[in-house]
This record gives C-alpha cells, structure tokens and sequence, in this order.
C-alpha cells in the first residue's frame, strides 16, 4: 500500500447534524490510493453514501479534512506550487470525480447523445462534433450506441445506468464514485451495469463503490471498508474481510447477507 501515491487522504471526516446529536460521519481515516477499487459495504444507515458523497463535497463535512491531488478540498482556499493563495474552484474539482448515483438522473427531454454531450461541451469546452465523436464511443463500449437518438423513457434501467457511466466517464475523471449503482434495478439488469463497472477496474481506473454487491465487492475489490454508527470498524482485503472478519459487528453482518 504503502508504495502507491495516495490519491485522497481522508483524516477523521466528521458529518454531524442537529448540533451534533446525529454523528453520520465519526471520524473516518482512510486512504485511496492510485488504482483502487473500493469496495464500501455495511447496514443501511451506517455513514457509506455520506462519506462517499463527502468526497467531491456533495455534503460538507463539519470536521476533519480530506487531501486530493495534495490540496485540502475542505478548505475554501489553498496554497498552489508556487506558494500562492488560491480559491478552491469545486466544480473543476468535481470535473476530476466522476458519480454515479443510484438514480440515473439523466435530463428526461433530451436523447441520450444529448445527455452525453452536454457537460464536455459547457464545462471542457469541446466542440459538438468532439464531443459527440467522443460519446459514441463511449456508448459502444456500453454496447448501446445504437440507442445514441433514443430519450431515457425508452430504455431500460440498466441501460440508463450504463449510459450515467459513461457520461461520468465523458468528463475523463481521475476516480468514479459510484452510489450503490445497481439497487434501483431489476435484478437481471445488476450484471449489465456491473460488468461494465469490472471492465473499468481492469483498466485501472479507481473506483470508490458503496455497494450491496458482495460477489462485486469480493470479486472485482482490491480493498473492503466496513462501516457501521458512522465509523469505519474494519478494512482490507476482500479475503481478510469476508474469510476472516475480526470485527463482531462485520462478523454479524456478514452473516445476515452472506
């Protein structure tokens, strides 16, 4: 672990609500690295989606601090390489953090080209002809470019949810952050959309997955969190985690859903 950049670094992240009586967020350490596929599991209620949405300040955390690329995203401002005061610009930032949610919130009024075109064309600028060069490409690695004219009502949800991964991945994004990502479907869509989420952990991208998925998390993640009360309990390996839990609430959990 120890030889790989860390991507993020997150240092005791705390998310309180109503003065602190709800502790959503109690003081979670972790760091991904370059290259991870993170596996996030745990009982509904436990803190997962709130972390994951922590990093890209989707929520803001009370305390704690979380290092991206060597900048403190939770401050307002920074100092750059030169050693100058700079103002955090928090959507260039989430332009490098690519979320998928469990809903596919794709513009209903506008063709799937239309959804894949819009955020490279207003926020990197790319001509139409790129940017639409660029999304069909995308769309035939999902095996749906052929749907490019059709609206989100005419699709399945797996086929929406393959089409909010590759308009994540349109933005080109240093990490995905996908939001339980398969527990709106069917359950004969979840292998569509996670097949092509194990295409994208082959080719290295990183990944932080809050997940119900055990076979995914077990299967495709080089690292497990287990998180329960807001606390990260136990981490590791997917063979640590699930042959030899040390934590008894993991030990518990595991066999509820095992």
């Amino acid at each position: 672990m120890a030889t790989r950049d860390s991507m993020i670094q997150v240092t005791d992240l705390k998310k309180h609500y109503n003065m602190g009586a709800i502790k959503a967020l109690d003081g979670i350490t972790v760091d991904i690295c370059q290259g991870d596929v993170i596996a996030v599991i745990g009982p509904s209620g436990s803190g997962k989606s709130t972390f994951l949405r922590s990093l890209n300040l989707l929520e803001e955390p009370t305390s704690g601090s979380i290092i991206f690329n060597g900048i403190d995203i939770t401050k307002k401002k920074y100092k750059d390489a030169q050693g100058k005061t700079q103002k955090l610009n928090i959507d260039h930032l989430r332009e490098k953090m690519g979320m998928v949610f469990q809903h596919f919130n794709l513009f209903p009024h506008m063709t799937i080209l239309d959804n894949m075109v819009l955020a490279p064309m207003k926020v990197k600028g790319l001509s139409r002809e790129e940017a639409e060069k660029k999304a069909l490409e995308l769309l035939d690695r999902v095996g749906l470019k052929d749907r490019a004219d059709a609206y989100p009502i005419q699709l399945s949800g797996g086929q929406k949810q393959r089409v909010a991964i590759v308009r994540a991945l349109a933005m080109e994004p240093e990490v995905m952050l996908f939001d339980e990502p398969t527990s709106a479907l069917d359950p004969e869509m979840v292998g569509e959309v996670l097949d092509v989420m194990k295409e994208l952990a082959h080719e290295g991208m990183t990944m932080v997955v809050v997940t119900h998925e055990m076979g995914f998390a077990r299967e495709v993640g080089n690292r497990v969190l287990f998180m329960a009360d807001g606390k990260l309990l136990e981490q590791g390996t997917p063979q640590e985690v699930f042959e030899h839990p040390q934590n008894p609430r993991l030990k518990d959990f595991l066999a509820k859903v095992l």
